[in-house]
């Protein structure tokens, strides 16, 4: 075999073992971001237009949210926010209304103690669904019933799923794994 025949061939043989290693990295990649954001993961490619662009945006999401100063919150803090969410769901059954955007706004509170950014909605979305990607579903239902609430439209099955969906959010953002404390009222 000629010398170039030999260098064609070594050539050939260092292309198929990078393109094979660059395969193997973006199934990794893909594999990681799929286990990281799960649920959230597929939202991301329907909302692309391509999966590339959407691992770019969830990596992007990684990346900010690594330069947050987020924190735990102390047992004082944590106690007194889930006082509060509980007078909030007792004053569900009188006003089911105001209870749930006090619901939206406690969340919103806890989000800001812990040190995500708590101005745009979508932002606040893009950082939660780095740590809380499972429960990140329930925070826009949640959200979506309580714009129909702004609007004084919603009915009062649909309050009480928004309250649920919010208890969700909140009890992870608590650090609380029973899921938020007592039922809410009308649901066993």
């Amino acid at each position: 075999m000629s010398s170039t025949a030999v260098l064609l061939v070594a050539i050939i043989v260092v292309l198929v073992i990078a393109l094979i290693a660059v395969s193997y990295s973006r199934h990794r990649r893909t594999n990681e971001l799929k286990q990281q954001f799960g649920p959230e993961y597929d939202r991301a490619i329907g909302e692309q237009s391509s999966r590339r662009a959407a691992e770019r945006d969830l990596q992007q999401r990684q990346r900010r949210h690594d330069e947050l100063e987020l924190r735990e919150l102390d047992p004082q803090q944590r106690q007194r926010y889930a006082e509060q969410w509980e007078r909030m769901q007792a004053h569900f059954v009188e006003e089911p209304e105001a209870a749930t955007r006090e619901a939206d706004d406690l969340v919103t509170k806890v989000m800001h103690e812990r040190g995500y950014p708590t101005g745009d909605f979508d932002v606040r979305v893009q950082d939660l669904s780095v740590d809380h990607a499972e429960t990140l579903g329930h925070y826009r239902e949640a959200h979506e019933i309580n714009q129909v609430n702004e609007r004084g439209q919603a009915s009062t099955e649909q309050l009480r799923q928004a309250l649920m969906h919010y208890r969700l959010l909140f009890a992870e953002l608590l650090g609380d794994p029973s899921g938020g404390g007592r039922p809410i009222p009308g649901h066993g």
